[in-house]
């Protein structure tokens, strides 16, 4: 199949016929990277400031309590992400995108003004929501302008640009925070993002709905047997169980979450109690997504040249060795190489996992499919809060490192043993 030349039916009135490739539609494929960067940038506001006011304003004492704002954000990202791809083939791609900018915007008022926890933890639960369909939406937006064979290289440069807005605002936001305090400041970085977000989309993004019906119209599976029309439900379990891709796709980003959300809330508090400065822990709260975010530039083309199976398998195992650096480190520069070691093992995995979902499922039900794995996905925040929580609680933040690192091993063994591939490569 050759991407640029695939084309919708003529429709009286039409000027053009649709045409599906990251060349052909490339000034609204870049204006959708720059919305996710935003999008991304939205989040980064939370990453290095928000453990640390749980400890020194709320003065929060034990991890699972404190971890309550990732629980909320993991189980209300999840959920909306597996109504954004329904919501996005009913109402289009557009719409939900504005929406999810304009559930964000009271996000920054509540981090600044919530006199009590549970405030923060209810601005999560918005944060979430609004993840849910801006993230979602964009990443089913770059798949219906590419096509089938560029996909990894178009995952690649979505991700890249979430997770670099997440680095670049985590740095930025130490800064402020050392400077000023853990708060206002942090959080009106975040506000501008939104703002600038939700204007650059109702005003420039263009819908795509019709990109994926007309890239539906000459769609071969790389499954035999996977039908254009299915329901809801049968979608959800051939995602989630019966296809041993798909399914091995939604445990992997499962566990990359949750080991993201042990990150996101315990690693600032492991630092700050080694005595490290706020300037230091922003530093590293930065660099593991700044990896993550830049080496997907590179393993996302890269999975379209050698297939999904190997980056995913061995991005796992990449991340458990990070996690273990973690387990056993105790100074800035041994925490450093682990996290560029999390973040390089991120970068693999991340681009992949979505473009393995785009190559199976089919474009008529794709959007579903990348919300169900989304889904699985998000929900590992929330698993992984509460389970690093309770641990760190009984053991210590180093034990609850370890078991999430050992957990993280034995997905990547599973992705090695039960994965087909999946990818779109030339067969000779």
């Amino acid at each position: 199949m050759t991407s640029g030349n695939t084309s919708s039916p003529q429709h009286p009135g039409q000027r053009d016929a649709i045409t599906l490739g990251l060349r052909q539609n490339l000034a609204q494929f870049m204006l959708l990277v720059a919305v996710n960067a935003l999008v991304g940038g939205t989040l980064g506001q939370e990453r290095t400031v928000l453990p640390l006011l749980a400890e020194k304003a709320f003065h929060l004492d034990h991890y699972t309590s404190a971890l309550t704002y990732i629980l909320a954000f993991g189980v209300a990202k999840a959920t909306t992400n597996y109504f954004a791809g329904t919501l996005s083939d009913r109402y289009g791609r557009k719409p939900v995108l504005v929406a999810g900018w304009l559930i964000a915007l009271p996000v920054p008022f509540l981090l600044i003004f919530g006199p009590s926890w549970d405030w923060i933890v209810a601005a999560n639960v918005v944060l979430g929501i609004s993840q849910g369909l801006t993230w979602s939406t964009t990443v089913i937006m770059k798949m219906d302008l590419v096509g089938p064979e560029r996909r990894g290289l178009a995952m690649s440069l979505n991700e890249a640009a979430g997770y670099l807005g997440v680095a670049g605002t985590a740095l930025a936001t130490g800064y402020i925070a050392s400077a000023y305090g853990l708060h206002p400041g942090p959080f009106l970085l975040g506000a501008a993002f939104i703002a600038v977000g939700l204007g650059l989309t109702v005003l420039t993004v263009r819908e795509t709905h019709h990109h994926a019906k007309a890239e539906a119209a000459t769609h071969v599976s790389v499954h035999a047997g996977t039908q254009a029309h299915l329901s809801n439900r049968a979608v959800f379990t051939l995602t989630s169980f019966r296809d041993k891709s798909l399914s091995s796709v939604s445990q992997a980003g499962m566990v990359n979450n949750l080991n993201d959300g042990l990150a996101w809330g315990l690693f600032p508090v492991l630092f700050a109690a080694s005595g490290l400065s706020i300037e230091r822990i922003g530093i590293l709260a930065a660099v593991y997504p700044a990896v993550w975010g830049a080496g997907q530039l590179v393993t996302g083309a890269l999975s379209d040249r050698i297939g999904r199976k190997p980056l995913i398998a061995g991005g796992m195992l990449v991340q458990a060795a990070g996690l273990a650096l973690v387990a056993v480190g105790a100074d800035f520069g041994i925490w450093l190489a682990a996290l560029v070691l999390l973040g390089a093992g991120t970068a693999m995995v991340y681009p992949t996992l979505l473009a393995a979902i785009g190559d199976v499922a089919h474009p008529i039900w794709r959007a579903r499919s990348v919300g169900i794995y989304r889904l699985w996905r998000d929900g590992g925040f929330a698993i992984g809060a509460l389970l690093s929580g309770l641990i760190a609680d009984a053991y210590g933040i180093p034990a609850a490192v370890g078991v999430v690192a050992a957990l993280t091993a034995a997905s990547g063994v599973l992705v090695g043993v039960r994965m087909r591939s999946t990818d779109h490569r030339p067969q000779t």
